[in-house]
């Protein structure tokens, strides 16, 4: 399960440009390194979001709570808020998903809001995952788009099952995002990780697509269709120790979507933080080769 400490976060400029030299292969005009890219063109999942209400009960679960109930009180990350299935807190609503994180006293929570998940209903290995978001702004809040590997058999835990965060944010930090990956020998803390900073534009007053592609040995991050990050088994390789295993070849994995208030990576709000705000998705979609 989830359970982020301190992310690492390597601010690196954007990619200048790129040269296609083969249908699976591009080169960074300003790196040596190769970067794998598949082309994933069958719409496998999709949703729009374009019935008011409730999120589609055949593509999303909940999860409730401060997530005690699981044995990760704050859900891992002293995280601050309740989770609801409340239209308070999520609905659908002129075409986008709204998630809305309040500042309210319930069940022994000083703040409210959501997080759905496909688990059980929707799960893929491999493929292109991306979602138009539009993020909340200020201390405190923390949204995020991920990924985690299916542990239905039961015999595997966090951080063996994998997970991929596609896309991360701290409200107090409009014109950044970051991508990571965790795994065993390289999870919490440690976790590898990388942060795009944003040029001429927010996370809070625009709609950005983030994406992965993710093959056989590699999970490449994309903001708006631009690669910024490739990670590869040789990435999670402990160069002092030489341990560290990949664990995305493995299994599925399903999707998440949440906000939350508080925690290890952002810190807790402050006076200046401006409740409630929503995390607006305009579509979720996945697609195979």
């Amino acid at each position: 399960m989830q359970k982020k400490i301190i992310m690492i976060r390597i601010v690196e400029n954007k990619l200048a440009c790129f040269i296609l030299i083969s249908l699976f292969a591009l080169v960074g005009c300003n790196t040596d390194e190769t970067q794998v890219v598949a082309t994933f063109d069958n719409l496998v999942f999709e949703d729009n979001f374009d019935v008011d209400g409730a999120p589609d009960p055949s593509k999303w679960t909940f999860d409730l709570g401060t997530g005690e109930a699981e044995g990760l009180n704050g859900w891992g990350n002293d995280e601050l808020q309740y989770y609801t299935n409340r239209p308070e807190n999520i609905k659908v609503e002129n075409g986008y998903l709204l998630i809305t994180a309040m500042e309210e006293d319930f069940q022994g929570s000083s703040y409210t809001s959501a997080r759905i998940k496909t688990q059980g209903l929707f799960q893929q290995r491999y493929g292109r995952f991306e979602a138009r978001i539009r993020l909340p702004f200020g201390q405190g809040y923390w949204p995020a788009f991920w990924m985690l590997g299916d542990d239905n058999n039961g015999a595997d835990v966090w951080p063996q099952i994998g997970e991929i965060d596609i896309m991360e944010n701290t409200g107090d930090a409009p014109t950044e995002i970051f991508g990571s990956i965790h795994g065993p020998q390289y999870s919490g803390g440690e976790s590898i990780s990388k942060s795009l900073e944003l040029l001429n534009t927010r996370v809070d007053s625009e709609f950005h697509v983030y994406g992965i592609e993710w093959g056989p040995d590699y999970i490449n991050f994309y903001v708006d269709g631009e690669l910024y990050n490739q990670l590869t088994p040789d990435d999670v390789i402990d160069e002092t120790n030489g341990e560290g295993e990949w664990v995305f070849n493995d299994r599925e994995f399903y999707m998440l979507i949440n906000l939350a208030v508080g925690g290890n990576l952002p810190g807790p709000p402050n006076a200046n933080t401006v409740f409630p705000q929503t995390m607006l998705i305009d579509y979720v979609r996945v697609y195979q080769e």
